[in-house]
């Protein structure tokens, strides 16, 4: 993320607005926005096709399956992202057109420059949401995920998985998957 430049912070509401007119995408964080960066053809083919996995299982359900131009909204933390792949289940939701404030699951598919921030404060600030019962980081570099489940005490539990193990799991909409699904057209 590349901060703009700005003496004085926006408001959330500020933020909404000008995003809607804004040619690219940009991350709130306490007033302050950040452009994002484009991302390679590795990171937007794996968000596609766990989009689509998704998808074509939760068809026919209440839920709804968001690409990387939908905001999640901490209002706790005065927070919007753009997680690469976000489920809600929430009929609230639907009242929100241009962000969610209570996804179930989020995916996040790494790259080298964000890696750090997706797995420390950007997964802090994900915890926040109640709602939010599984955070997902995918790897570019090499078939695995980590599914990060928060159990009944209300803690984090790392499960990961590796494309030796062939599938995945995503407890939260009650999903298995393929590694050859998920990495279809990928080369590393």
């Amino acid at each position: 993320m590349i901060v703009i430049p700005k003496i004085d912070c926006i408001t959330p509401d500020e933020y909404l607005e000008m995003e809607e007119k804004s040619a690219i995408k940009h991350e709130y964080i306490d007033g302050y926005v950040y452009a994002m960066a484009g991302a390679n053809d590795p990171h937007v083919t794996i968000a596609l096709n766990m989009a689509f996995v998704v998808r074509n299982h939760l068809r026919g359900s209440s839920c709804r399956v968001y690409m990387s131009d939908m905001k999640a909204r901490i209002d706790s933390l005065n927070r919007f992202y753009y997680p690469d792949v976000m489920v809600t289940c929430d009929p609230s939701d639907t009242q929100t057109p241009n962000h969610k404030r209570f996804p179930k699951l989020i995916i996040e598919v790494l790259s080298k420059s964000t890696e750090g921030f997706d797995r420390g404060d950007k997964f802090a600030d994900y915890q926040q949401l109640e709602s939010l019962e599984e955070y997902v980081l995918v790897s570019t570099k090499r078939q695995r995920l980590d599914c990060f489940r928060r159990n009944e005490e209300g803690l984090w539990v790392l499960k990961s998985y590796s494309g030796e193990q062939d599938k995945f799991q995503l407890s939260s909409i009650n999903f298995e998957g393929k590694f050859d699904d998920l990495y279809e057209d990928v080369s590393f």
